[in-house]
Order: structure tokens, then C-alpha cells, then sequence
């Protein structure tokens, strides 16, 4: 091979080599500068979640709102974000943005229990109890043992007056988790509902035994010895529900007023 064509082969290799060699540190530098602009993104996203948390935590929603829509711009994946944003909507009485928030949260995270359970209350508190009901079963395929997707389940069973489910629900409950008060009361309205006075007495008892400081029990007990006209029971329980602060709705007062003979 000619002496000059080696020199430029040479040079023309030492030309690929610094190339290559210039290539690869801007090739470094553009990585370093995503890395770190991804980083600061995370940072920043975080930071607005943080805060937004915070605010909800004081109560103020409307900032809360606004932090968690700025994580969202910063990443439009953060299920975080929505589900956050949802939550708060829900505190304001916004339900419509508060299922649209949770709804996005799903599509990110369908694996997310939590975010279920918070839709379906939401839905349960607009009167759309079969959507919460779907809600709640979703939480129970991923977790079958999941009390609060059973609690709620049996209050939007209840709600549409579907008593045997609701105790059904309530029984679930109760086997995970043998010393919860609220249960044993909520399983006591649905057996009053049924006409099953000495039931519901006997779970309001037990609430009461649990949780000698909630007023509802014995409010509802109350209703129950009125339902059975032992009003001097009825009485008792009455004026120690208010003594724990408890508003007797005046209609429910003047009946037992009425009924019993009797002023207080």
C-alpha cells in the first residue's frame, strides 16, 4: 500500500477516534443533564405533594387542590397526585371532580385498594350504592380480608335496605376484627331495620361494652326498648345518650313523650 494512503488512513482513524471520542462525552453530558433534570422533576413533584398533604392536614383545601394539580402538570402519571386531589375535592363536597380524580388514580393504579374504597364512599355518599358496591368488591378480589371494603359494602347494603347482605358484611367484619365497636352497632341498626329488636340490642350492648363513650349506641338502643314499649328502658337510654351530648331528633321525643306518659 502507498506510503500516503497509510498517512491518510492514519489521520482519517484518528479523525473516527475523536469523533467517537467527542460523540461520547456529549452523549455523558446529555445523560447527566436528564438524570438530573428527571431528578429535580421527582424533587419538585414530591415537594408539591408534600405540601399539598400538609394543607390538607390544616384543613385547607383549596391550596391543597392547587399543589397537587402542580405535581400533576410536572407528571401527569402521578396517581398520588389524583388520588390526593380527589380526597380533597371529597372534603369540599365536590363529587363529581372527587370521582373524576379517584377515576384517574384507577387507570394509573388499578391495583390500589385504597383508592377504591375512597371512590366507592364517595359514591355511597351521593346515593349511588351500587357503584360503591362495585367498588368495594373490587377491593375484595385484590384483598379478600380488606375490613373497610366490607364495613362499607355492608353500609351500602344497608342503605338500600338490603338488611341479610349488610349483616352478612358486617358478620365478615367481625371475624377479622372481633373488638370493633362501630361494627357491632351498625349491625344492630340492620337487624332493627329487620324488626329483630332483641338482635339489635344485644349487638348495641356489646358497642356499648367496646365503647362506653359513643352516644350512638345508646341513642339506638333506645329506639330499640321504644320499638318493644319497655319506655322506661327507653328512658334511660335516651337521657345518657344526651348526657354523652347526643341531639335526640324532637320527633323521636315527642312519640316517647307521648307513649311513655312520661316527660324525661
Amino acid at each position: 500500500m502507498p506510503r500516503f494512503l497509510i498517512g491518510k488512513l492514519l489521520s482519517l482513524n484518528m479523525i473516527y477516534l475523536l469523533t467517537m471520542r467527542n460523540s461520547a462525552c456529549n452523549s455523558i453530558w446529555i445523560l447527566v443533564v436528564i438524570v438530573f433534570f428527571l431528578l429535580s422533576c421527582g424533587a419538585s413533584q414530591e415537594k408539591q405533594n408534600n405540601q399539598g398533604i400538609d394543607y390538607i392536614r390544616k384543613g385547607e383545601f383549596d391550596q391543597a387542590i392547587s399543589h397537587f394539580t402542580k405535581a400533576i402538570e410536572i407528571n401527569p402519571r402521578d396517581a398520588s397526585a389524583y388520588e390526593y386531589r380527589g380526597f380533597a375535592h371529597w372534603k369540599k363536597g365536590h363529587y363529581d371532580q372527587a370521582i373524576f380524580n379517584y377515576t384517574k388514580a384507577i387507570e394509573i393504579n388499578p391495583k390500589n385498594t385504597l383508592i377504591y374504597i375512597n371512590r366507592g364512599i364517595v359514591y355511597e355518599e351521593r346515593g349511588q350504592y351500587d357503584q360503591a358496591i362495585s367498588d368495594f368488591n373490587m377491593v375484595i378480589e385484590i384483598d379478600p380480608n380488606n375490613v373497610w371494603a366490607y364495613k362499607h359494602r355492608g353500609l351500602a347494603y344497608r342503605k338500600k335496605g338490603q338488611y341479610d347482605q349488610a349483616i352478612s358484611d358486617y358478620n365478615k367484619v367481625l371475624a377479622i376484627a372481633p373488638k370493633d365497636a362501630i361494627t357491632y352497632s351498625h349491625r344492630g341498626v340492620a337487624y332493627y331495620f329487620k324488626s329483630q329488636y332483641d338482635e339489635a340490642i344485644a349487638d348495641y350492648n356489646k358497642a356499648q361494652e367496646l365503647d362506653p363513650s359513643d352516644a350512638a349506641p345508646y341513642y339506638n338502643r333506645g329506639v330499640a326498648y321504644y320499638s318493644k314499649q319497655e319506655y322506661d328502658k327507653s328512658w334511660e337510654d335516651i337521657n345518657r345518650a344526651q348526657e354523652l351530648g347526643y341531639k335526640i331528633p324532637l320527633e323521636f321525643l315527642e312519640e316517647l313523650r307521648k307513649d311513655s306518659g312520661r316527660e324525661k
